[in-house]
């Protein structure tokens, strides 16, 4: 497979297409074209000011693109990689009736239908197939809506893209579905080598077969493109032919399947009329316009998202992936780009590209902010313009200039992203939309931040600067942690070093730079990057009762919610089966967790190390049998190790686990039970959970801490 070497722009574009076509279409998914005429008008740009809509959302199309191909790196990038894993994955990151798909139950949701047969044992492709869910269920969009990054590892080859979306699109859909996503698959990755739009139409629609409906749909909106230059009177023929009313389901793919051709031929190659287009001519708007900006993105570069309006502006990179890998919830379009392109490299034998030594914050493609926005607040606003400028890098060709101005004693420059749930409102958006905002912070207290700042030369003076946290104090507040001051000349450039005190468990909600000054100072910082490592020195415990944050700190994947009745730190109940509370990000290596839990009337207790989902962990469980296991979940459960041990309801027990490299150490209450190394496909990193196994546990000083 070849990699173009623009690759990275190249997804990076494709990305950002899909994300500002899924935000610019969210707001009135569901509308008919008569009724965003009526009351909106066309879609030239952002609505989200004119129906009270949040910018940001949690948005299923977005969560499983970003989502479902980890399959690929969870299952080492293999090229032979079956819908069988992929359904697995489905199970390890979705939690159910909480994340990623739309949950309104069996034969109306294909998604929620394939889940139900995935969790009770029927593996894909059979979970997704006609024969089992029947061909209305079969045929709805969503095999489309998932297809993008399939696409986007496989650059020029169309055919492996096609290839890989019929795998993934069969774990929950069939027929035309698998037809229609490997459409949009095959035109995005010959996107990578090929402008013109006709023919990458051409080479996709080779690749399915000529008898079925996707093929003669594409036919016929070709023959009308060619006699039609207004796209009103094509929609009137769409509609009158393939429209709404003649297939079942709540959302079928050869509708919207016919709007995305539909855009991209009357789109005249332009990112902003095509979007005007797609979304204007309404249905399942933000799927269709979230395929159409990543076609575009790709085929055109971050070029074409600038020659209409400010489109990025308002996205600042922001996406939200809530999922059971918590720590990586809170992320950004880059961050997500990269980890495409080097799924894509992988699968193409090529080492993995870390834009400055593999700093999160590189900033390193023209444009990107990676969500730092200006503080608003009314003692900083107006201070702050930022903008990603070429140079300033000692090892990148791109930094973030933070252009400050007016700043003197009580006024400062300050900016920030977020590491956690923003604000409270965007919990009540994700739950207006039938999820849970799953989220993990993704910095802790013991880690060590560093980042390096250089002074512009035009400086009118040296200022001061420093990092800064914000916690989630009580009652929720926000409050700021600073570390130490450094004096920066016009001219000169400083490494920031700290590590993150004790937040007491709160949750850590963003990291940013601040600039202060006693005079009058105007000038620009360029912040080359901002990353942290290391392991969490930190014991999480109950907060304040009037705080929720630090509970939605967790993610909860037991039966019922995380309660509170004031008797131990952490109360877990599940009605079946095994559930955990996660806590922590991929990035933690080797350490070491400790809890006290105390069972109740339950099956097994435990903790976990190197957690990454719901079937990928370390655990030592106090378990059936009066048993201690120390077992491997790799989709399916190893026992390592395991003796007799006589543990009781209601009496409390400290559990400790270290994992260091490949090498497990496990004791209760002081005494090492376990001493075992783990050889076969060993899990290398991950979060740390607490596990309640069909009853009720109470856990309290839950920490961790660098392994010894």
């Amino acid at each position: 497979m070849f990699i173009p070497t623009d690759y990275a722009d190249r997804v990076y574009a494709g990305v950002l297409g899909k994300i500002i076509g899924v935000y610019l279409g969210r707001p009135f998914e569901g509308w008919t074209y008569e009724r965003i005429m009526r009351e909106l008008g066309e879609i030239t740009y952002y609505v989200q000011d004119k129906l009270n809509f949040p910018m940001i959302v949690g948005d299923d199309d977005l969560l499983g693109t970003f989502t479902f191909l980890r399959a690929l790196p969870d299952h080492g990038n293999c090229r032979d990689l079956t819908p069988e894993q992929i359904g697995r994955t489905w199970l390890n990151y979705i939690v159910e009736k909480r994340s990623i798909i739309w949950w309104s139950g069996r034969g109306n949701s294909t998604e929620h239908t394939a889940y139900l047969n995935l969790k009770n044992g029927i593996p894909a492709p059979q979970s997704g197939s006609m024969a089992q869910n029947g061909r209305v269920v079969a045929e709805q969009i969503g095999a489309q809506i998932y297809i993008d990054g399939w696409a986007m590892v496989a650059p020029g080859d169309p055919e492996l893209a096609a290839d890989l979306a019929r795998r993934a699109a069969s774990v929950s859909h069939d027929g035309e579905a698998i037809y229609g996503a490997q459409v949009v698959a095959a035109i995005e990755a010959q996107a990578f080598i090929e402008p013109d739009i006709n023919k990458l139409i051409d080479t996709a629609t080779a690749l399915i077969p000529k008898e079925s409906l996707i093929y003669r749909l594409i036919t016929d909106i070709r023959d009308w493109h060619s006699q039609e230059e207004d796209w009103r009177k094509t929609r009137e023929k769409i509609a009158a032919k393939y429209g709404y009313d003649k297939y079942g389901g709540n959302c079928h793919m050869i509708p919207n399947h016919a709007l995305v051709i539909h855009a991209l031929l009357h789109g005249d190659d332009d990112f902003q009329k095509s979007l005007m287009i797609v979304n204007t001519c309404g249905w399942d708007t933000d799927c269709n316009s979230g395929n159409v900006g990543c076609i575009l993105g790709i085929k055109n570069g971050l070029v074409g998202l600038t020659s209409g309006p400010d489109w990025r502006g308002p996205v600042a990179d922001r996406i939200f992936l809530p999922t059971a890998d918590g720590g990586r919830s809170i992320t950004d379009a880059l961050t997500e780009a990269y980890h495409i392109v080097n799924i894509g490299r992988s699968l193409a034998g090529l080492d993995v590209v870390e834009p400055k030594n593999g700093a999160r914050f590189h900033f390193n493609l023209p444009g990107a902010v990676q969500g730092f926005l200006p503080e608003d607040s009314i003692d900083v606003k107006g201070t702050t313009r930022l903008e990603n400028v070429p140079g300033h890098s000692q090892s990148g060709q791109h930094s973030l200039a933070i252009h400050y101005s007016g700043i003197a004693t009580g006024r400062a420059s300050r900016t920030a992203t977020a590491t956690f749930i923003p604000s409270e409102e965007n919990v009540t958006w994700f739950e207006d939309l039938g999820y849970r905002f799953l989220c993990s912070p993704s910095l802790y207290s013991g880690q060590k931040i560093e980042a390096r700042v250089t002074g512009d030369r035009s400086n009118n003076r040296a200022v001061n600067c420093n990092l800064y946290i914000r916690k989630y104090g009580d009652r929720d507040q926000k409050v700021i942690m600073r570390g130490p001051q450094f004096e920066l000349e016009p001219g000169t450039d400083q490494v920031l070093i700290w590590q993150v005190p004790d937040t007491d468990g709160a949750p850590v909600v963003e990291v940013g730079l601040e600039i202060t000054s006693a005079q009058r100072s105007d000038g620009t910082l360029y912040l080359d990057y901002l990353t942290w490592d290391g392991v969490p020195h930190v014991t999480f415990h109950r907060q304040n009762p009037s705080s929720l944050m630090w509970k939605r700190a967790w993610v909860n994947t037991c039966d019922n919610e995380l309660t509170d009745f004031n008797l131990e730190d952490y109360r877990l109940a599940q009605n079946h089966g095994r559930g955990l509370l996660i806590q922590g990000t991929r990035d933690w290596e080797d350490y070491l967790v400790s809890a006290t839990l105390t069972p109740h009337a339950c099956s097994g207790a435990g903790i976990c190390v190197r957690v990454q989902g719901q079937n990928r962990y370390y655990a030592l469980l106090l378990s059936d049998n009066n048993t201690i296991r120390l077992v491997k979940v790799l989709d399916v459960e190893t026992i390592l190790a395991e003796e007799s041990f006589n543990w009781q309801f209601g009496s409390s027990y400290n559990l400790a686990l270290q994992i260091q490299e490949n090498h497990l150490t496990a004791s209760v209450d002081g005494q090492v039970i376990f001493d075992e190394e783990d050889t076969n496909q060993p899990l290398t990193n991950g979060a740390l959970a607490l596990i309640c196994e069909k009853g009720r546990v109470g856990y309290d000083n839950v920490t961790v801490q660098p392994a010894s």
